[in-house]
C-alpha cells in the first residue's frame, strides 16, 4: 500500500498515520505503484540532479545561441554584470535559473521538471540553495522527492502542462516544487512545506503561455527566473510561519478552475499574449521562413 497523491490534507494525514516522512511516502509510492527498488530511485535522483547541474554550467560556459536569436547568452551577462540588485547570491540564483533553461531552448540536455518548459527552476534554485548553506546531495535529492510528489498532487487536481492550464502550470508548478523543496531541506515541517507551495501558487495564478513564434524561449526563459525568485520568497515567508490563508488543496484548485476557463490562445498556442504582438507576429514569420526547406531540383515536377 502506499498514498496515491490525491490531495495534500490526505498526504500529511497518511505520513502522520504512518509516521514517515513526505519523502518517505514518494519513495514507497515508486516502489509499489511503479516497481523500483529504493536503491534505484536514488540512482536516479543523483543521475537528474547531476544532469541539472551541468545544464547550469553549460549555460554558463558555453555559447547559448538558440537558432529564432532571441536566445542570446543572456545568462552568462546576469551572472557577471558588476551591479547586483541585492546581493552576488540572488544574481547567482537567477542567472542559473536563465542557464539551464536556455541550454533547453538551444537543444541542450535538461531535466523536464514538471515539463521542459520550467526546467531552469529546480537547477537554479537547488544548485544555489546547496551552495548557500553547504548541504549533502542525499538532503537535495530528498527535496526532490517532496517536489515530485507536489507536482504528483498538482497534475491530479489541477494540470503540469501549459497547453491545459497556461505557464501556471508549467513554471508555476516548477515554482512550488522548488519552494516545498527548499523547506523542506532548510528543516521546515509539512505544515510549512505546503504553506510554501500555497503561498507560490497564489503568485502565479493565471499566468498566461503565449510563446512568441511557438518557441519555448520568449517569455519562456525569463519567466524561469523569475519563477525562481518567488520560489525563494515563498519558502522565505513560509519558514517564518506565515499562513498562506487559503489552504493548498484549495489553491490547486483555483489553479485548476483558472485554467480549465483561460481562452485557447493563452494555452500555449502562440496566438494571444506576447505572440500576437506585432514584434511577436515579426519574429514568427522570420522563423518561419528560416524553417523552409526548398526541394532539390530534381524533385521538382518537370
Amino acid at each position: 500500500m502506499s498514498y496515491l497523491f490525491e490531495s495534500f490534507s490526505g498526504w500529511k494525514a497518511y505520513c502522520e498515520a504512518k509516521n514517515i516522512s513526505l519523502f518517505d511516502s514518494v519513495i514507497e509510492y515508486e516502489v509499489v505503484q511503479k516497481g523500483n527498488t529504493e536503491e534505484r530511485i536514488w540512482d536516479g535522483l543523483l543521475k537528474a540532479y547531476t544532469v541539472m547541474r551541468e545544464a547550469v554550467e553549460t549555460g554558463l560556459k558555453e555559447e547559448m545561441n538558440s537558432r529564432s536569436g532571441m536566445i542570446n547568452n543572456g545568462a552568462k551577462k546576469v551572472f557577471h554584470h558588476p551591479l547586483t540588485v541585492l546581493s552576488p547570491e540572488f544574481q547567482k540564483l537567477i542567472s542559473r535559473a536563465l542557464a539551464a533553461k536556455e541550454v533547453n531552448s538551444c537543444m541542450g540536455r535538461v531535466v523536464a521538471a514538471p515539463t521542459a518548459g520550467a526546467s531552469g527552476i529546480l537547477p537554479g534554485t537547488l544548485y544555489t540553495l546547496q551552495e548557500i548553506h553547504g548541504l549533502s546531495d542525499r538532503k537535495i535529492l530528498e527535496g526532490l522527492l517532496v517536489g515530485a510528489g507536489i507536482a504528483l498532487i498538482i497534475e491530479e487536481k489541477a494540470s503540469l502542462a501549459g497547453a491545459v492550464g497556461g505557464c501556471q502550470a508549467e513554471t508555476g508548478s516548477a515554482a512550488a516544487m522548488a519552494a516545498g523543496a527548499i523547506v523542506h531541506c532548510l528543516g521546515g515541517d509539512v505544515d510549512q512545506v505546503f504553506n510554501a507551495v500555497a503561498i507560490t501558487i497564489q503568485c502565479m495564478l493565471g499566468l498566461v503561455c503565449d510563446p512568441v513564434a511557438g518557441l519555448v524561449e520568449v517569455p519562456c526563459v525569463v519567466r524561469n527566473a523569475s519563477a525562481a525568485a518567488i520560489a525563494n520568497s515563498s519558502a522565505q515567508i513560509a519558514l517564518a510561519y506565515v499562513s498562506a490563508v487559503i489552504p493548498v488543496d484549495e489553491c490547486v484548485e483555483a489553479m485548476g478552475e483558472i485554467g480549465a476557463s483561460m481562452e485557447s490562445r493563452y494555452k500555449e498556442t502562440a496566438m494571444g499574449g506576447l505572440a500576437a504582438t506585432l514584434t511577436g507576429q515579426e519574429i514568427a514569420k522570420r522563423v518561419l521562413i528560416q524553417d523552409i526547406e526548398i526541394l532539390p531540383d530534381e524533385t521538382l515536377p518537370e
